[in-house]
């Protein structure tokens, strides 16, 4: 499955992980569909942000409440692995939700710093009870 990623999005994100190294950058996608349209940058809350994510509950809350107001829907996650690629870690499969949002992650060069190069991928949670786990999405870039 194609999904369609703003150029604008698929920018901040690359410009989010190179900032936030060497910790994870997080934020919550925001279209319709399957067609990402924003970024919203926030807090990694999680206390090891070097090697893990929390988005910030209030981000999530704000999101929610923008949604139901007539605003952009919340259809996935953001997430960098500074030192690693960007495939679903083990950490982010106990934690994914098996809910179909997507999720995007952008990993690191063969350095360890992360550039946001040719490493961001995008994944749609699926289904846990189904076994499928995170499935692979392709993209293409609209403006």
């Amino acid at each position: 499955m194609c999904i369609e990623v703003t150029s604008f999005a698929l920018a901040a994100m690359r410009a989010a992980a190179v900032e936030a190294y060497p910790n994870e950058a997080c934020g919550i996608l925001l279209g319709e569909g399957k067609r990402v349209k924003a970024l919203r940058l926030v807090a990694n809350v999680h206390p090891t942000p070097q090697t893990h994510f929390e988005i910030d509950p209030q981000a999530l809350i704000d999101a929610h409440r923008d949604e139901r107001a007539g605003g952009a829907k919340l259809i996935g996650y953001f997430h960098s692995h500074p030192t690693g690629d960007p495939r679903p870690s083990e950490t982010d499969r106990a934690s994914s939700a098996g809910d179909g949002r997507i999720w995007a992650i952008c990993g690191a060069r063969a350095d360890g710093v992360s550039d946001g190069g040719d490493t961001l991928r995008f994944w749609e949670d699926g289904a846990k009870e189904a076994g499928s786990g995170f499935n692979a999405l392709s993209y293409c870039v609209i403006d």
